[in-house]
């Protein structure tokens, strides 16, 4: 099931500010859910383990980090901490509230809004007193009124881009102006160069490259002229061949990086792509 945020957390779709907070808390692990972001996103991570992988990279933060996610579709894992808990303050805002701020501070980045963007769709930002202070300060605006805290929320906005650019510099410029920039579609083949050696499945992929799973297949044998399935399974192999021939690691060790569930079952793959058993994979060299 596609997660479609912001939307899932509001009351109501009509006349909706792009400035929105939400305090998202659980009690069970969730791994890789599929989520299509329909706005940029900060997320304060208060207790847990959060993962996000994208469709050309992925990046982990705790909980002495924040971090800011480019809206589009995402994998995202969230993790308990040791005592059962994961909770996070979400603020939501449009790449028109990116546009708006830049344009009315242009002149103190201009240097560093004429350079290219990066592709990085996320930015990690390290807790400090501040980034304390203003979750708080978030908290005690969602208790007003909407006619209140719209605008609140507004200079609260500003207020904490214009610390972080004070705190980051040029790198945290050049991410803003990367969130305004049209050209975020990564070519298929990047997408799947980059993703070969991971733990996600196809449909996992296809989700990543905003396709439903028989639009990937096909598109992916125009491309390759292979199945994919077959052709992932081949590289992984090859890949983790090449891992235990190399390195000082055991099947067991091994076997989730490359999507398995359990080590049996990549044994009998590994035995009937190379015709002997992983363990015996130094023994053959």
């Amino acid at each position: 099931m596609i997660q479609n945020i912001p939307e899932i957390f509001r009351n109501t779709t009509q006349n909706q500010p792009s400035l929105f907070v939400h305090d998202f808390r659980m009690t069970d692990d969730v791994v890789k859910s599929k989520v299509k972001l329909n706005l940029h996103m900060f997320s304060f991570l208060q207790i847990g383990e959060k993962q996000v992988h994208f469709a050309n990279n992925s990046v982990a933060v705790n909980e002495k980090q924040s971090i800011i996610i480019k809206s589009g579709n995402i994998l995202m894992t969230e993790l308990l901490n040791k005592d059962f808990v994961y909770f996070c303050k979400l603020f939501f805002f449009s790449q028109k509230n990116v546009e708006d701020f830049l344009h009315k501070h242009h002149k103190s980045f201009s240097l560093e809004i004429n350079k290219i963007p990066d592709e990085t769709p996320y930015f990690v930002i390290e807790n400090d007193e501040y980034t304390a202070s203003f979750v708080n300060s978030l908290t005690s605006i969602q208790v007003l009124d909407s006619k209140f805290s719209e605008n609140l929320l507004s200079v609260k906005f500003e207020e904490l881009m214009l610390y972080l650019a004070d705190k980051y510099g040029v790198n945290f410029i050049q991410y803003l102006n990367s969130l305004t920039s049209s050209n975020s579609d990564y070519s298929f083949r990047k997408i799947i160069e980059t993703n070969l050696y991971t733990n996600l499945k196809l449909e996992e992929i296809a989700f990543l490259c905003n396709m439903s799973l028989s639009t990937f297949k096909r598109h992916f044998f125009n491309e390759y002229g292979v199945n994919p399935g077959k052709w992932f399974l081949k590289q992984r192999l090859l890949k983790a061949k090449e891992k235990l021939q190399v390195e000082n690691v055991k099947p067991s060790e091994i076997y989730e990086d490359f999507g398995y569930n359990n080590l049996s079952n990549f044994s009998t793959a590994f035995k009937k792509e190379f015709g002997f058993s992983p363990k015996l994979v130094k023994q053959t060299n």
